[in-house]
């Protein structure tokens, strides 16, 4: 406590220091904090102690107004097993966030913080965003870590529009990446500014120029080196800085002491032509750094970073950094360059949309980011989560501020809610706070609302946030509890994933009785499968859905049919005699029935008995059991007893006319044909029209643009299950598609011969067969 420095007086308090000096103080302590924790001999008390007091730092650090400019918002977003886990632990480790770091499906048995779900730690990807926050050089800096798998896609949207900048991670062996496009196309369509990081420089194979060319080619960037490594592979040192003109090595075991030397002899050259190389890149598209390289002036660094910081917050550029995170090597620069280049909340600006009653104009209503309770709260709810404590809604206040205990209004259902409990998140982890401002992101317990819902604190408020844009499902798969004991805890778990989840769809087919769940993939599929059984306890049974072909006659058939039923007193009787006629192919769903009988032999009174009899006995077909649709009964005469004749005779009486007639012709199944769109990079096209053939799909129509193709088929859907991997798989997961119902078509006669088959041997009519080979 003394050693030597003066009393106590003569030292200056922590409190009397500036706020920024404040910030490097307390990162100074945190990681003497940390050494001293990891020292041999005192590891675990150690530890303990660290983390109580790391925890308490960042609680009072990020306490009190801050100002905008001491706030970033940022995403960590990229395909997947680029290192966007591994680089946000690290980023948590160096700001003392952690108090130590384990590795995504890490050999300790422990993992990642920010994969909090059991199931990401053992299959090592992440499936949930994760938002966390931490403080870096006196600013605060709220993280959420996406997933990089297609299926979980909404997650990454939802991220990305509550955000104000991101970090595009990409891999320095695979470079630009199918899901790389999809991130790159999510930030466009909210505008949202980022930096990339070239990652993994320490792999075999790593070439960070060839990432930096894919990015100018494929994703159409202005973007250029503010970082080149010195070395590759496992000769990686550290990077060279081309804005300060240095090099940066990380020394320590864990690469948290940064230090600083001359640019090494042998990259010199390279070093001052990718300065000069990044110098045109910028002024190319800013003015003032434009006008400086046309008077041939050398910029200073201030010059360069506030045109980097210009046109990045504009989209026009994107600055390229690069390191490995898995060996520590470039993550301090990174986090430097997100305060240096990256916009804080008031920088870009953020509409909400007036809903005037009847009016169909929408009127946009810029949020003033001023941090304070100047003005009305106005909030979004992006993400929900079921919590040990009820539903966890994630919000991201745009304007005013949000105060525990108060009152606030959802503009969608008009309902009032009370704020009773106001936590900030680190990963599963809370901390309670007492309000949230302007640029905040927090969330609240208790709540019911649905993801996109807009909150404010006047009832007679009707804005509302631009919506989250959600993309169609493209896979559907049937499912149901193993255990029908079960089915209480089935319902609960379905339910509530589909409030958290909006690409996870459920329906119910009345006519298979199946409930089948619609994804983003298989992967997206077999996930939610697997939560049922561990946090609900209930076990499930996938597999393909039933499709509802149907059962048609070829050609019109007479009937003549007689229902006699003697049993004591009066008994039953109904005759009808009339054709069953097949309908045009545009109405192969649809039953007609049409009563041509002229006097009084059917009385009028039994006809609504007959068509009753008529619909009955078409919900099963004599084939397959399917349904018989495309017919139309024509009723033409019959014949009635005074004292036998009843609603019940006639209503037997249409059931075995229509049983009897197909009895006597050839019957045929059709099957649903869905129009499907599928768009793929040109190269792949050959491909993409083999595999459509290959599923008896008809091409109707091409199109190309932008060296993409779209092709418009018809496929029946009996041939479309496990397509959606199939195309990505033969795409490089660049190919995509849609498709809709578009009509009933007669299957071929392969196909109905194989389920004719399947559905004797299920009823016990045909032997089964032993060892069947596979068609």
């Amino acid at each position: 406590r003394g050693r030597g420095r003066g009393t106590r007086a003569d030292r200056p308090s922590f409190r009397s220091c500036g706020k920024r000096r404040r910030g490097e103080l307390q990162h100074r302590v945190a990681m003497h904090l940390l050494k001293a924790a990891l020292a041999p001999g005192r590891r675990r008390a150690g530890l303990r102690c660290a983390r109580q007091v790391l925890v308490s730092m960042c609680r009072q650090c990020s306490s009190g107004i801050l100002p905008n400019e001491m706030i970033r918002n940022i995403g960590i977003s990229a395909h997947i097993d680029s290192g966007k886990t591994t680089l946000t632990e690290r980023v948590l480790y160096y700001t003392g966030r952690i108090a130590e770091m384990h590795e995504v499906k890490g050999k300790d048995g422990v993992g990642a913080v920010m994969d909090s779900m059991e199931l990401e730690r053992q299959r090592g990807i992440t499936i949930q965003s994760a938002a966390t926050y931490t403080v870096w050089k006196a600013r605060n800096v709220n993280i959420i870590d996406t997933p990089g798998h297609v299926d979980f896609t909404i997650e990454v949207e939802r991220a990305l529009r509550v955000l104000d900048g991101a970090v595009l991670v990409l891999c320095s062996v695979g470079g630009v990446q199918c899901q790389t496009m999809t991130v790159n196309r999510q930030m466009k369509r909210y505008n949202v500014p980022f930096l990339t990081f070239i990652n993994k420089l320490d792999r075999l194979g790593a070439n960070p120029n060839r990432a930096l060319q894919q990015m100018r080619s494929k994703l159409n960037l202005n973007s250029a080196f503010v970082q080149i490594p010195i070395g590759l592979e496992g000769n990686l040192k550290g990077i060279i800085d081309l804005i300060e003109e240095r090099a940066v090595y990380f020394d320590g075991q864990f690469g948290q002491n940064i230090r600083y030397d001359d640019i090494p002899a042998e990259l010199r050259v390279e070093a001052a032509d990718r300065r000069q190389e990044l110098v045109e890149c910028v002024a190319n598209v800013d003015e003032q750094l434009g006008e400086m390289f046309l008077e041939e002036k050398v910029p200073t660094i201030d010059d360069l970073k506030a045109a980097i910081r210009r046109v990045t917050i504009s989209r026009l550029f994107s600055p390229v950094l690069v390191g490995s995170a898995l060996k520590n090597k470039g993550v301090q620069p990174l986090l430097d360059a997100a305060l240096d280049y990256l916009p804080d909340p008031s920088e870009i600006p953020n509409f909400a949309i007036a809903n005037q009653s009847g009016s169909e104009d929408k009127v946009k209503v810029l949020m003033d980011p001023k941090r304070g309770d100047s003005h009305p709260f106005v909030g979004l709810a992006f993400k929900l989560e079921a919590g040990k404590f009820g539903q966890l809604t994630y919000i991201r206040v745009y304007q005013g501020m949000l105060k525990k205990s108060e009152n606030i209004y959802n503009t969608r259902t008009g309902k009032k809610i009370r704020v009773q409990r106001l936590v900030r998140m680190h990963a599963d982890q809370m901390e309670d706070v007492e309000e949230a401002y302007s640029g905040d992101i927090c969330a609240l317990f208790g709540i019911d609302c649905a993801s996109g819902d807009t909150f404010t604190s006047r009832s007679n408020d009707n804005l509302s946030m631009e919506s989250i844009h959600v993309p169609e499902p493209v896979i559907s798969v049937a499912i149901k509890p193993a255990n029908k004991n079960d089915l209480d805890k089935f319902s609960k778990g379905i339910g509530r994933f589909t409030r958290e989840d909006p690409t996870f769809r459920v329906t119910y087919d009345t006519e298979s009785r199946e409930t089948i769940v619609s994804g983003m993939g298989e992967l997206h599929m077999e996930i939610y499968a697997q939560r049922l059984e561990r946090e609900y306890n209930c076990p499930c049974l996938m597999g393909k859905p039933k499709v509802a072909f149907r059962e048609t006659i070829a050609a019109p058939v007479p009937f003549e049919f007689t229902h006699k039923k003697q049993s004591g007193g009066s008994g039953q009787y109904g005759k009808v005699i009339g054709v069953l006629e097949p309908l045009e192919p545009e109405y192969y769903t649809k039953l007609e029935f049409d009563d041509r009988t002229i006097g009084p032999n059917v009385p009028q009174q039994y006809i609504p008995a007959i068509q009753k009899g008529f619909h009955e006995a078409c919900e099963k077909g004599p084939l397959t059991a399917h349904r018989i649709s495309g017919v139309r009964f024509v009723l033409e005469d019959g014949a009635h007893h005074m004292v036998d004749s009843n609603e019940i005779s006639f209503i037997r009486a249409g059931e075995g006319a229509v049983k009897q007639a197909m009895e006597k012709t050839s019957l045929i199944i059709l099957e649903p044909i869905m129009s499907v769109e599928v768009v793929a990079p040109n190269e792949f096209q050959g491909i993409v029209i083999g595999g459509i053939n290959r599923r008896h799909g008809v091409i109707t129509d091409q199109d190309g643009a932008e060296g993409y193709v779209t092709l418009y088929a018809d496929i029946p859907l009996n041939d479309m299950f496990g397509y959606a991997s199939e195309l990505r798989s033969c795409t490089e997961g660049k190919g995509e598609y849609t498709m809709d119902y578009s009509r009933y078509q007669p299957c071929l006669p392969s196909v109905q011969e194989e389920l004719v088959n399947k559905y004797l041997e299920a009823t016990g009519q045909l032997p089964a067969k032993k060892g069947k080979v596979k068609n």
